[in-house]
């Protein structure tokens, strides 16, 4: 009897451990199915397998169905993007011909004999074409930055270098008006993109120079632990309160500056190339008296 018992009990342990490994085993395929489909989603390459009805089975058919689709709209996204980015390209590109056209015979006019209602009406159509090679250079800018066609590529820059650039871009306009540019020197380095910091800080500049009649543009850095201070500051008409919170978006213009030249989207594309980086854009304003924007960049 004590023999028949000890066979039976060694029989039923041989038995559960033999139960614990075919479980055991049967664990590992499913989780190493699950982890090939994973593999096989993050590589993009995609095998449809066997199923039978188990519940097992049907997790990984239903895995499967979700990965393929996920898959098949990440191409989507793709296509689009490549789409939207032919499109941009064939805007810019099929735009510069004819603005530039426009551009060269309105100077050709002004250079003939015509009275001065007519030399009025050259001198309008220049600045509109000027404006309008502006406005869908921003616009061309803002879609390639909003639907990521171009990344933003952030490395240690001096700043210095590109506070001349843009002191350069406006001093011509500034002559005109006989404003004075002050560029403080600095030894402050940021971690950004060089080019379209660039851009963002001439938009501002350019604002400056268009919305001061007299008195002077003082462009500064300065460096703390976590970040740059980029202040540029007008001696201008300054914004009013209740235009403050509403300069940054898109096609905005203030009831203070609806006689200047303009579209309203300079402000809003340097806001977004900052932001992109990391960094953000504060104003702050005296009417009468000018205004300051202070651009803080990422160390």
């Amino acid at each position: 009897m004590t023999i028949f018992l000890i066979i039976a009990a060694a029989v039923i342990f041989a038995g559960a451990v033999a139960i614990v490994i075919f479980n055991h085993l049967k664990l590992k395929k499913t989780f190493d199915s699950l982890e090939n489909f994973l593999n096989q989603a993050i590589e993009g390459k995609f095998t449809a397998g066997c199923f039978d009805e188990t519940r097992v089975s049907r997790l990984e058919a239903k895995l499967e169905e979700y990965l393929s689709s996920s898959s098949i709209s990440a191409q989507n996204v793709k296509n689009e993007k490549d789409k939207l980015k032919e499109l941009i390209s064939d805007i810019s590109h099929q735009t510069k011909t004819p603005i530039a056209n426009l551009v060269l015979y309105s100077e050709l006019l002004e250079g003939s004999e015509l009275t001065d209602e007519q030399k009025s009406n050259v001198a309008a159509v220049r600045t509109q074409t000027e404006k309008l090679r502006f406005l869908i250079d921003s616009l061309v800018k803002l879609s390639r930055l909003e639907s990521g066609i171009i990344s933003l590529e952030k490395k240690e820059t001096e700043m210095f270098p590109i506070l001349q650039n843009v002191i350069e871009q406006v001093r011509e306009k500034a002559a005109a008006k006989g404003l004075d540019l002050i560029l403080k020197e600095t030894s402050a380095v940021a971690t950004i993109d060089s080019k379209w910091t660039q851009e963002a800080i001439f938009n501002i500049a350019d604002n400056a120079v268009k919305y001061t009649d007299k008195g002077s543009i003082t462009i500064s850095a300065t460096e703390f632990d976590m970040f740059v201070r980029v202040d540029i500051s007008d001696t201008g008409k300054g914004i009013p309160e209740e235009d403050l919170p509403k300069i940054f978006g898109r096609f905005y213009r203030g009831s203070s500056t609806k006689s200047e030249e303009g579209v309203g989207i300079g402000l809003h594309l340097a806001r977004e190339i900052i932001s992109g980086q990391g960094g953000y854009i504060k104003a702050s304003s005296t009417p009468g008296k000018g205004s300051t924007f202070s651009v803080f960049l990422p160390k």
